[in-house]
């Protein structure tokens, strides 16, 4: 949730009480919607076999009438027929507690900007292709769909008892870099890895990062990475599994005991981990040289 971490106080000049902004989608530029097209076509195309099968139904719900940056009104539409779910255009970065309230709500934020051409295999700051590529197919899902409104309940919880950074993990570990074992093997349905080529490729082929069974309090002592390939993925058994966990889980006494144990490195893998592939960390190792020479 790093990615969605407030930046101001109150609400800009022209949003609403709830940090709302209409879409503007008569203002996207061709280009704009080109860049789109480049990026939702080269995705689509090398999914299949790579992405959840629930991601790829999904996807269904983003073919829309017209090419180009989907229009929130047409998309949910489709959306909210399905699951009870819909898009609203946010500033930017809202804060923790507006963001929780609208995952409680079946309201999920998304910037209403997209990266330039220059930017499309990297950009820090999620843009309307990463929120709603990478996330709406997944919210068209009706489990994945409790699951994120249930995250957002947790969330406002999580406010109160001073646990945010702990349950901030499992939103990483799942919702954006979550793997999900399949009958044919492994498949990534997080938003970070579908809506990134490269990650795409590298969080099933690569043998550097760790693939690690899925327990939530495992995830929530895990630190993560913002700049770069995830280290650690983990896989859960199905999203009915996790679903369960999620609501069937008093998360008060698991803040308590989490308290008083150490986090857990990026990379590191303790006693009892569940061990799908054991990286090399190589990609890792790599990078951290390349910065050395560099300083």
């Amino acid at each position: 949730m790093n990615a969605e971490s407030h930046v101001f106080e109150t609400p800009p000049e022209g949003a609403a009480p709830d940090w709302t902004i209409p879409q503007g989608w008569d203002r996207y530029t061709p280009q704009e919607h080109a860049t789109w097209d480049k990026l939702f076509a080269r995705q689509r195309d090398m999914l299949p076999g790579r992405a959840s099968s629930e991601f790829l139904k999904g996807l269904d719900v983003l073919q829309l009438s017209k090419p180009g940056i989907p229009d929130f009104a047409e998309l949910n539409e489709r959306l909210t027929a399905a699951t009870g779910w819909q898009v609203v255009a946010v500033p930017g970065l809202v804060p923790d507690d507006v963001f929780f309230d609208h995952l409680a709500n079946r309201r999920f934020v998304s910037g209403n900007f997209i990266r330039r051409p220059d930017q499309l295999d990297y950009l820090q700051e999620p843009d309307i292709f990463h929120d709603v590529f990478g996330h709406v197919p997944m919210l068209a899902d009706p489990t994945f769909g409790d699951y994120m409104a249930a995250y957002g309940r947790g969330g406002k919880r999580a406010l109160k008892l001073g646990a945010l950074e702990k349950l901030a993990r499992l939103y990483w570990y799942t919702v954006e870099f979550g793997l999900v074992r399949e009958a044919e093997g492994l498949r990534i349905y997080g938003a970070g890895i579908v809506s990134s080529f490269g990650e795409s490729e590298f969080a099933l082929d690569s043998d550097s990062p760790n693939r690690i069974g899925f327990g939530l309090e495992r995830v929530m002592r895990t630190k993560y990475r913002i700049d770069d390939y995830q280290q650690n993925y983990f896989v859960i058994d199905s999203f009915e599994s996790l679903l369960n966990v999620t609501v069937e889980t008093d998360f008060a006494p698991v803040y308590e005991r989490l308290a008083d144990q150490r986090d857990i490195e990026v990379a590191e893998l303790v006693e009892g981990d569940d061990v799908i592939t054991r990286g090399t960390q190589t990609y890792a190792m790599a990078k951290s040289l390349e910065v050395e020479r560099d300083a």
